[in-house]
């Protein structure tokens, strides 16, 4: 007779399958040996250690793993939510605009409700901007090349945690003394993200999650230059040529 796996085995095999861990993988990251074949087939008892990892690491809530909750995941990081929010006369948030000369005193300044009352704030009747909170800051620099030009502004939606964060999104991040628009990639380290700017001449940036005062996911941006870049033209001009060529090879073949 088959024995009966846990539902705790269950559940961790359903976590490792989710993360797209190997057996032996896992197993490295939480300290369990050289697989976790054992654990899943419920012929060895998850430790106490490794549930704590699975915490630690993965947010892995122990009542769910154990089927005593509904709760998959537990939040052990600092919130990244917006702290102070404009709200207009209608009772509708306001977009707080930062610009580049704010951004050192907004790192600063996320608690203090009398420093934001100098700042512009506006309200954009559009769809995509009315559900959540949304913030605008100016770029500064030349990091996110070429997609962000500088001094061209972005528009971020409020961002809970780092752990509900999307992988390999671009972000505004805050810390306690900076603000910077980067791509975020979570890291193997469970306390670090890696911020990437777009130009490769920066390096990546190691940041803490502990140290992660708000987090904005970037969904657009207001620009005032109305050149056409010169990669834009490169795809414009290939573009026309294939659609050249394209109407070349349909000629020949009538």
């Amino acid at each position: 007779m088959a024995q009966e796996i846990s539902i705790e085995a269950q559940r961790f095999k359903k976590v490792r399958e989710e993360l797209g861990k190997t057996q032996s993988e896992f197993a490295e990251l939480l300290g369990a040996g050289s697989s976790t074949a054992d654990i899943e087939r419920g012929k060895k008892k998850i430790t106490g250690k490794i549930v704590t990892e699975l915490l630690r690491q993965f947010f892995i809530n122990p009542l769910w793993l154990y089927g005593n909750s509904y709760n998959k995941h537990l939040e052990t990081t600092a919130s990244t939510a917006p702290k102070i929010i404009s709200m207009n006369s209608s009772d509708r948030e306001n977009m707080i605009m930062v610009p580049i000369k704010a951004s050192a005193g907004y790192a600063s300044n996320v608690l203090d409700t009398d420093w934001y009352q100098d700042l512009p704030a506006f309200n954009i009747p559009l769809p995509q901007y009315k559900e959540g909170s949304f913030r605008a800051f100016q770029v500064r620099g030349d990091s996110m090349l070429p997609v962000l030009q500088p001094a061209e502004w972005v528009m971020g939606k409020a961002v809970e945690s780092v752990r509900q964060a999307n992988d390999n999104r671009i972000h505004v991040v805050v810390t306690a003394d900076t603000v910077v628009v980067k791509k975020l990639r979570k890291s193997e380290i469970s306390d670090l993200v890696n911020l990437i700017s777009l130009n490769r001449d920066y390096p990546v940036i190691e940041q803490p999650i502990s140290e992660i005062k708000e987090l904005w996911e970037v969904n657009s941006k207001l620009s005032f230059d109305l050149d056409v870049h010169e990669g834009e033209e490169a795809m414009i001009s290939l573009k026309q040529g294939l659609d050249s060529l394209r109407n070349e090879i349909a000629q020949l073949k009538k």
